[in-house]
């Protein structure tokens, strides 16, 4: 009994270390987990008009040692930042700055598909980790890599992670004016 004890330990380990384990590194608030799923379980009924678009939408998924970072774009130009942790920005494609470069992302993203393997399930990426979901009429796309190598362009979806960060400073910026309205 001591043997198999040690041996399950010894065999989950070792699936940890090869990323055998889907559990996060770091807690998920509810929120966070609602409404990563509402986007992630998008369908033709609650995509309206968009039906007919080749991806619907993009989530862009950083993991961090202490939160994930979850950057949503939506074929309709909306976009929202998730932090794992439960805060966020919600409704930013409303900002003039945003909705272009929301709707690049989903257009670039429609170019790497070939690049991507459909799946089921979309775990929360571990730290260092980059994945991207592309929600499309034909299921859910992914694709994950190291955030060094996409950053250094050492990637092939480099350009499509330098999209998405592209559309965080346009978030940054309608963001901080909207602050700077509100004083």
């Amino acid at each position: 009994m001591r043997k198999l004890i040690i041996m399950a330990a010894f065999l989950s380990s070792l699936g940890r270390l090869f990323g055998g384990d889907d559990k996060p590194a770091y807690e998920l608030a509810e929120i966070y987990t609602g409404m990563r799923q509402q986007v992630l379980e998008l369908d033709a009924e609650k995509i309206g008009e968009l039906k007919d678009k080749p991806v619907w939408a993009v989530l862009m998924e950083t993991g961090y040692p202490e939160t994930a970072v979850t950057l949503v774009a939506v074929a309709d130009g909306a976009a929202s930042l998730y932090f794992s942790n439960g805060g966020g920005i919600i409704g930013a494609g409303e900002h003039a700055n945003v909705r272009p470069a929301s709707l690049r992302l989903v257009t670039m993203a429609e170019g790497f598909l070939p690049q991507m393997k459909k799946v089921e399930k979309s775990p929360v990426p571990k730290p260092g980790m980059t994945c991207f979901y592309v929600v499309t009429p034909k299921g859910i796309f992914t694709y994950t890599a190291k955030e060094d190598d996409l950053g250094e362009e050492r990637d092939k979806l480099s350009k499509l992670f330098h999209q998405g960060h592209e559309l965080i400073g346009q978030m940054r910026i309608a963001e901080q004016k909207r602050q700077a309205e509100q004083e």
